[in-house]
């Protein structure tokens, strides 16, 4: 009796395809495949098979690929994601199955160089000074051989000329070095001793417990979050769980919410492990990215640290998940399959049978509700590492001490700056908007520099001389003359963006080095890297920086943190504004005084007594969380409800708005459920497409997923370039 194959491929399609498996093949759920799809070959993976009586009209699979197999926590993963975000499995498919591209780039041949036994034709000194270094027969790279003798590079080059030195292909570094759980580390503080086996004692892989404590022996699998203050040191409490988990011979998985969060976490990992681990994001690429892809299926790389995507790697023996940051948006994928990480985190974990370790100084709402209601597990720590005080916060009303016209920092924060620098510390100045200025208008007609594609002002970014779009990236020259008067020296920028304050520092500190770290400054990652680097170590006294700064970096000579606008989150119609601004000014106050001088924050509002800012000066976190959980209860926000959006975009305004109003006539909701809409979205038009929102608002117990299908299936056909996305627990308003 013939065998069929259910074959799932990595394309928007929500079903397999059957296919029949010819004589001599042997497959097997979760086998990597090729078959017929049309005129062409594609790749697919085995999602079922089944004995059947039929079959004969069916095409056969074309054969099974050398990869490896799919294991069936990973399927189960797929299809969670799917059932639960309403993408197309296959969409889902393709976050998991990333095969080798044929035609990336190989990775960079390493060459050294080392003596051979032909003597110099042209002795002299400098290349005797070569050879006395080189006469020890081992591999050198060019560079380190000149650096190591004290001569220039064309001294070596000349010595490889004249066959005195012979090249030779180094082999590849290893994408994944195994740490070393047992590497001499820094003690860890009682309070960190002491959360380290609060965490990892219910593990499943934990070491055996004394005879005489049988109660040891039990296992918990709830995810855990581990909460502290910003400086407790939560990243050496789990680098403890990572160890046992290394012990035990399991892989662990360290999801990091920025990439440029991952450059210095590295370091700190080798300090700890003895080597970095394998670092997987979206900077990695060619061949080097196939070589990690399989050392992490075979079980070769022990610890992997990396962007959401790396929640889908094939792990052959995964033992432990660490969120890091949980709280963090960067989390939640907006386009394609609209997934949280730290979400599907706890599933992976679930699936696996692997604990999840979720941290943060300022956990989402509905993380501390889980912890709370006893889903999760909760393990704090309550006090900074070594006994240091977190930093005074006080506000500066700006009502009342306005600053200078035409500048932004207020005479307090200009005071308090200046006295950090005499003290010789570092001081950072913080503002969460990138760029010059947010807003460029002509002062002789009003003309607005907007967008060509987006319903969004172009923010002026003087350092590239462009008016750029943070929407879709369409950028500009920056015009000498109106360009809807012609008149000149009338375009004014109008507020402040990181750009403008690093030039009013400048002004008012010009004998001070100031260094502005924002995420779309020329260089990219390495750049970030070494001025973050050169931050911690004391390189610069004024830092200025978006919320780029806030996450996690640790900077010992930093003692005062000024937030210039921490009003400017809180007027906005997001349901999360309150959560999300506390969380972001209390992480960046955080950055001060980590080291061994205290620390003082000073922040500029034009409302000091509203309910964040005077939770964030009084210190009372618990008095916030405690309002914040209140009001989502009695509104029936998430966690205490859910939230879905349908977000319909058209070329057309008038073809989006029609489809929109179209699906609000079919939706008739049942007890439970409320649909808003639709209503022009924020961010109305975006990369020339118009935008309307649909919100559906239901109780806790409601299917939410069922309710959608049924709707999408009774409402308007998708027609032309009309299209739908559907986003379960939006993380986004716009």
């Amino acid at each position: 009796m013939p065998i069929v194959a259910e074959i799932l491929i990595p394309l928007a399609l929500d079903t397999p395809y059957s296919y029949v498996v010819p004589a001599g093949l042997e497959l097997a759920a979760g086998d990597v495949v090729q078959v017929p799809l049309g005129p062409r070959e594609i790749v697919g993976v085995v999602w079922g098979l089944a004995e059947t009586a039929g079959g004969s009209n069916l095409r056969p699979v074309t054969g099974r690929l050398p990869y490896p197999p799919l294991s069936e926590p990973l399927r189960s993963l797929v299809d969670w994601i799917a059932r639960y975000t309403l993408a197309p499995k296959g969409s889902a498919l393709a976050m998991v199955l990333r095969l080798p591209d044929e035609a990336a780039a190989a990775e960079t041949v390493r060459v050294a160089v080392r003596i051979t036994d032909k003597p110099p034709s042209r002795p002299t000194p400098a290349r005797t000074k070569v050879l006395a270094v080189a006469m020890d027969g081992a591999l050198r790279g060019k560079s380190a051989l000149a650096k190591e003798a004290g001569v220039s590079l064309s001294v070596v080059d000349g010595l490889i000329d004249d066959g005195v030195l012979e090249t030779v292909a180094v082999e590849p570094e290893p994408v994944a070095p195994p740490p070393d759980p047992d590497f001499p580390r820094t003690p860890l503080s009682p309070a960190q001793a002491e959360a380290v086996a609060a965490l990892i004692e219910p593990f499943p892989w934990k070491p055996s417990p004394p005879a005489d404590r049988p109660e040891l022996a039990e296992t918990d699998l709830r995810p855990v979050l581990l909460e502290g203050v910003t400086g407790s040191g939560k990243t050496e409490v789990y680098f403890e769980a990572v160890a046992a988990c290394i012990r035990a011979g399991r892989q662990a998985l360290i999801l990091m919410p920025e990439i440029a969060l991952t450059a210095q976490f590295l370091d700190r990992f080798a300090a700890r492990f003895g080597v970095r681990p394998a670092a997987w994001h979206s900077g990695i690429g060619g061949k080097r990215r196939e070589r990690l892809r399989a050392a992490v299926a075979e079980g070769e790389a022990l610890v992997v640290v990396g962007a959401r995507s790396a929640l889908f790697l094939p792990f052959a023996r995964l033992g432990l998940i660490v969120v890091d940051e949980e709280h963090e948006t960067a989390y939640k994928q907006e386009d394609g399959v609209h997934y949280h990480a730290r979400d599907m985190a706890v599933v992976r974990g679930r699936l696996e049978g692997c604990p999840v370790v979720l941290t943060s100084a300022t956990p989402a709402i509905e993380t501390r509700v889980n912890a709370a209601r006893g889903r999760y597990r909760h393990v704090r720590l309550p006090e900074r590492f070594g006994g240091r005080r977190l930093p005074d916060i006080a506000a500066v009303d700006m009502r009342l001490d306005q600053p200078e016209r035409g500048r932004f920092l207020s005479p307090p924060l200009v005071s308090a700056v200046k006295h950090t620098l005499e003290r010789g510390e570092q001081a950072l100045l913080f503002l969460n908007r990138r760029g010059y200025a947010p807003l460029t208008l002509c002062r002789a007609c009003g003309h607005r520099y907007q967008c060509k594609n987006c319903s969004t002002w172009l923010v002026e970014h003087r350092f590239r001389r462009a008016l750029v779009c943070h929407q879709c990236g369409y950028a500009e020259r920056r015009p000498e003359a109106c360009t809807e008067c012609g008149t000149f020296d009338n375009l004014t920028a109008c507020g402040p963006g990181v750009e403008r304050i690093a030039e009013e520092a400048a002004a008012l500190f010009p004998d001070r080095r100031v260094v502005v770290l924002s995420s779309d400054f020329p260089g990219g990652a390495e750049r970030l890297r070494q001025e973050l680097d050169a931050v911690a170590a004391g390189e610069c006294d004024v830092v200025i920086g978006t919320q780029l700064v806030a996450k996690g970096h640790n900077f010992p000579f930093l003692t005062l943190v000024g937030v210039l606008d921490a009003d400017i989150g809180l007027t906005s119609g997001d349901p999360r504004a309150a959560e999300r601004t506390f969380q972001l000014l209390q992480q960046v106050t955080g950055r001060a005084g980590r080291g061994e001088k205290p620390g003082r924050a000073l922040v500029q509002t034009y409302q000091p007594d509203h309910p964040v800012i005077a939770a964030l000066l009084s210190g009372d976190a618990e008095r916030f969380y405690a309002e914040e959980i209140e009001a989502r209860e009695a509104a029936g926000l998430p966690p205490f409800g859910r939230l879905a959006a349908l977000i319909v975009s058209a070329s057309e305004r008038e073809v989006a708005e029609a489809h929109g109003q179209a699906l609000a006539r079919a939706a008739e909701p049942p007890e439970g459920v409320m649909v808003l809409g639709p209503a022009e979205a924020p961010l109305a038009l975006v990369r020339g497409r118009y935008r309307f929102r649909l919100l559906v608002k239901t109780e806790r117990n409601v299917d939410l997923q069922g309710y959608l299908r049924a709707w999408i299936a009774r409402g308007p056909k998708v027609r032309g370039n009309v299209r739908v996305a559907i986003d379960v627990d939006p993380q986004s308003f716009l």
